[in-house]
């Protein structure tokens, strides 16, 4: 696990990104402070990996804290979130890794992700016990499915849908919980709302501004690709 902390001083946005932080397995959020003065506090306590700094905050900014954590032992990365762009030659200058506007796109905030994986060489592929089924519903009938049987799963709102080349079921585990428990299995993340089976995909075709979109076998539907995940998806479907 990547060990996080957010230091900003809205609540609101540290709410947030904690949030989309937590749609990534390997990401933990394991702090947050509401000041400069906080997050150096929290830093020495936790020794996270990585720190997503808002720049203006009162008394000691994220710039200040961003130069006092270079003089840790151990020196996490730096991500600044902020709402000014006009910080970000400041926020080089400092080394920082990324630099995300507010409010957050998540497709920026996925790459920042992969930097931040890069960085680490983090094992979020490690062997995981085989789940040999999965509970799901439908009709208020719960049905076991194997793994194999599953073309793909995705977020619908705050449901979570399970398909087969029959129907989709709806489970009541996270997009995030169903990753961990299919990890043994051919399951890749495609895009942030999408897990797909990759025993089950038919074809790769090119779609909008660097993304991809996959086609099932049986004609299941159209999967979208972030940009991110395309070079990791060829290479785990030509292997």
């Amino acid at each position: 696990m990547i060990r996080v902390v957010i230091v900003d001083d809205e609540p609101l946005s540290r709410d947030e990104l904690a949030h989309l932080l937590s749609e990534y397995k390997d990401m933990e959020v394991v702090g947050q402070a509401g000041s400069g003065e906080e997050g150096l506090e929290l830093s020495l306590k936790l020794s996270p990996d990585v720190i997503f700094l808002d720049i203006e905050m009162a008394e000691m900014s994220g710039v200040e804290l961003a130069k006092a954590l270079q003089q840790l032992k151990k020196v996490p990365a730096v991500v600044f979130a902020t709402a000014y762009p006009d910080y970000a030659v400041n926020a080089f200058r400092l080394e920082a890794l990324d630099y995300l506007l507010k409010p957050f796109d998540e497709e920026q905030l996925e790459e920042t992700v992969e930097r931040i994986r890069s960085l680490y060489k983090t094992a979020s592929e490690m062997p995981s016990k085989k789940v040999s089924r999965l509970a799901v519903e439908h009709d208020e009938t719960i049905t076991y499915l194997t793994p194999e049987e599953i073309d793909y799963c995705f977020r619908e709102g705050k449901e979570t849908k399970v398909c087969t080349g029959e129907r989709c079921y709806s489970s009541r585990l996270t997009l995030r919980e169903l990753e961990e428990k299919l990890a043994a299995h051919s399951f890749f993340r495609t895009h942030k709302g999408y897990l797909v089976n990759l025993e089950r995909v038919e074809s790769l075709t090119p779609w909008l501004n660097g993304a991809y979109q996959v086609k099932m076998r049986g004609g299941t539907g159209d999967i979208p690709v972030s940009r991110n995940y395309v070079k990791e998806l060829r290479q785990k479907l030509e292997l």
